[in-house]
């Protein structure tokens, strides 16, 4: 992409879409907003940006238009009102979905004549500036390399491959990780404030044992590679580990249900290794669908 077109399209103005808007006004990049709800687009404009009319005029207004929506459903719903403008153009959706609908969205833009890379948005919430930021991209290199220069304002870059949905599974992967950590740090939370302790005097020693947490998986990964690591006693350790996690949450009345759901799934590691007359790994159980 020629270094002269420092412009850019943003469709969709959550406070995601925001972020990426402020960030390229703040690296000079000339930013066409559209949204539906027309006062978020406002706001964007009081800060420098133009606002389009309708998503035809945001389109045409630019070679490259980035797609911040829920999810990909909503794609076609907005660039579907002006599909016909499309040929020519470059798609980037960094949007959130499953890697099937990102492949199926990048054959719809392809059809439509247009470019499409994917993108996984890795953030601390909507800040895109904090360091641990980065975005995963997918897609042909060629319509990578023409619009990474454009896009680097938003976040560090992580080019993925060619499939179209490989950046929604490594995003989608650390999702996964990251879901049950947050809704275990709020179990343990609750658990130190129903027992009349104080969260604050906790958090520190949280921080420090999640130092470890890279440990752990640089070896389970290892493992996994290798179709998982399995010991029945450990098995039956952890179940009895989480035991104790449920009663010490049930105890002072927080919901334990987190818990529960690994127990299960450590006694379920238990009873097939019982069947299968060998250890099987909770990652064997997760890879071939446990039941």
């Amino acid at each position: 992409m020629s270094e002269q077109n420092r412009s850019v399209s943003v469709i969709g103005l959550g406070p995601m879409g925001q972020s990426m808007v402020k960030a390229f006004l703040k690296a000079g990049v000339e930013v066409t907003v559209w949204n539906r709800s027309p006062e978020k687009a406002e706001a964007m404009v009081e800060l420098g940006a133009k606002r389009a009319a309708t998503v035809a005029e945001a389109i045409d207004a630019n070679e490259v238009t980035v797609v911040s929506l829920t999810h990909y459903a909503a794609m076609y719903d907005v660039l579907g009102q002006a599909q016909d403008r499309l040929r020519g153009k470059v798609i980037a959706n960094l949007s959130s979905d499953s890697p099937e609908k990102a492949r199926a969205g990048a054959a719809w833009v392809r059809e439509h004549g247009a470019e499409f890379i994917s993108g996984g948005v890795m953030s601390a919430g909507d800040n895109i500036e904090h360091p641990a930021s980065y975005i995963f991209y997918s897609g042909p290199r060629e319509t990578f390399d023409k619009v990474s220069e454009l896009l680097l304002p938003l976040s560090p870059q992580e080019y993925l491959g060619l499939d179209d949905g490989l950046a929604q599974i490594f995003y989608q992967g650390l999702l996964t990780i990251f879901h049950p950590w947050l809704l275990a740090f709020d179990q343990a939370t609750a658990m130190i404030s129903r027992s009349g302790h104080d969260i604050a005097q906790f958090v520190p020693f949280a921080v420090r044992s999640a130092a470890a947490f890279p440990y752990f998986m640089e070896e389970f990964s290892v493992a996994n590679q290798n179709g998982g690591w399995a010991d029945v006693a450990s098995l039956k350790m952890m179940d009895a580990g989480a035991q104790h996690i449920i009663d010490a949450s049930e105890e002072v009345g927080v919901d334990a249900v987190l818990s529960h759901t690994a127990q299960n799934l450590w006694r379920k590691a238990v009873a097939a290794s019982d069947k299968a007359g060998r250890a099987v790994s909770t990652y064997e159980l997760l890879r071939n669908g446990a039941n």
